[in-house]
């Protein structure tokens, strides 16, 4: 038996990266998992990817996080086409990196319009059906840029938002059987870290070695390492634990 035979899973930007590696671990343990991204066919396309333990399914959803009636949308097909939701991972998110006086306005409007409204967005659309069944699990991504990063006024408060939301929903929605945590990744070898890497000039490999040297565990981590994280803040393991964000950086936050 796997803890989430029978469960439903929606994770929102998992066409790749540390999304579709967290919905890889779901479906591995036994989830029907929904695979929601502002494009479709790479949605469609990643799903058709899962392994699945018998007899659950997966599916790809188009969805615009950030706008109201494309979450609502979204997860009224996960619940049309899997059979129900039971967990929501909120993991969609875009960088749009700048100093401050470089910055504009909609380099700042659209990271907080996906990261933190977007998580407001789904969760809501969600919770309706949560709240019904008394029961429902929420994981969102902060990360460690919430503590401040250069070149990251946007992200860095998006993502120190997703903190708070997280605390308040562990409070409000905690009496309906919901919990709600957040995590904070650190430095995770994905496209957008490689594709990051190339921007600013650095060989992959090099780039990847260089954040390894700054955290005490000396490595860099991988999807599966946020995947593992998801899998027990979702799980009813995870059960008297709410409203709390788990950092999973190799440490680099300790020092």
């Amino acid at each position: 038996m796997g803890r989430y035979d029978g469960r439903v899973v929606a994770v929102t930007g998992a066409a790749r990266g540390i999304g579709f590696g967290c919905a890889q671990r779901f479906a591995a343990e036994g989830a029907s998992v929904a695979i929601l991204d502002l494009d479709e066919a790479a949605a469609a396309e990643a799903a058709a990817k899962i392994e699945l333990v018998d007899g659950a399914q997966a599916v790809g959803i188009g969805c615009n996080v950030g706008v109201a009636d494309s979450a609502t949308a979204a997860v009224e097909r996960v619940v049309a086409e899997l059979g129900g939701i039971h967990v929501l991972m909120n993991n969609a998110g875009v960088t749009r990196d700048n100093l401050l006086f470089k910055m504009t306005e909609e380099d700042w409007d659209l990271v907080m319009g996906v990261h933190l409204k977007g998580a407001f967005l789904m969760t809501k659309a969600a919770q309706v059906h949560f709240v019904a069944q008394k029961y429902g699990k929420v994981c969102n991504v902060s990360s460690i840029s919430a503590l401040g990063n250069r070149g990251q006024a946007n992200y860095s408060a998006a993502k120190m938002g997703i903190q708070g939301f997280t605390r308040t929903l562990g409070i409000e929605l905690g009496p309906f059987g919901i919990n709600v945590n957040a995590i904070a990744p650190g430095f995770i070898a994905t496209e957008m870290t490689d594709a990051t890497a190339r921007r600013l000039g650095v060989d992959v490999d090099e780039f990847r070695k260089m954040n390894a040297d700054a955290n005490p565990v000396k490595r860099v981590g991988f999807p599966e390492d946020i995947a593992a994280a998801a899998a027990f803040l979702c799980s009813d393991e995870a059960s008297y634990i709410t409203g709390q964000t788990l950092y999973v950086d190799g440490g680099i936050t300790l020092g």
